[in-house]
């Protein structure tokens, strides 16, 4: 299976920003976990970080044709208000995963918003960076 795992802005400063809501591990360690997701499930991951809408709406519709068979995005802030987001993953058939780290709904009343989880199969959050391992799991699975 091919997976595709997109994360939004600033999930790059993991383990700088914020570490009392998003722990202390860094993006490093995000990556070395997917890889060897990818490893134990004979997988094949990519995983593609951006901090700006344009980039990761092209890599969306990017993976309509290059093969990819289910995406795991964490869209970040882009959760709450990028409708642009939201309708390039409602193009795109394959099965998608909306994750994240924090759990949402005990955080500002903004980040209770997702416009993006309504074209997703499934939302996970409050997991940590377990969430994406139980990601990839669902789209394993479907």
């Amino acid at each position: 299976m091919q997976i595709l795992v997109i994360n939004g802005p600033n999930l790059n400063f993991l383990g700088i920003r914020e570490k009392a809501v998003y722990g202390t591990q860094d993006y490093d360690y995000l990556l070395q976990l997917i890889a060897g997701k990818g490893e134990q499930e004979n997988c094949r991951i990519e995983v593609f970080q951006s901090n700006h809408e344009g980039a990761i709406i092209d890599r969306i519709q990017d993976a309509y044709s290059d093969g990819t068979e289910g995406i795991v995005i964490n869209p970040g802030a882009y959760t709450h208000y990028s409708y642009a987001i939201r309708d390039a993953l409602a193009s795109v058939p394959m099965p998608k995963v909306e994750v994240h780290i924090s759990d949402i709904t005990n955080r500002e009343e903004f980040r209770k918003i997702s416009v993006t989880a309504p074209v997703c199969d499934k939302q996970i959050y409050g997991q940590g960076l377990d969430g994406y391992l139980q990601a990839i799991d669902f789209l394993i699975k479907k």
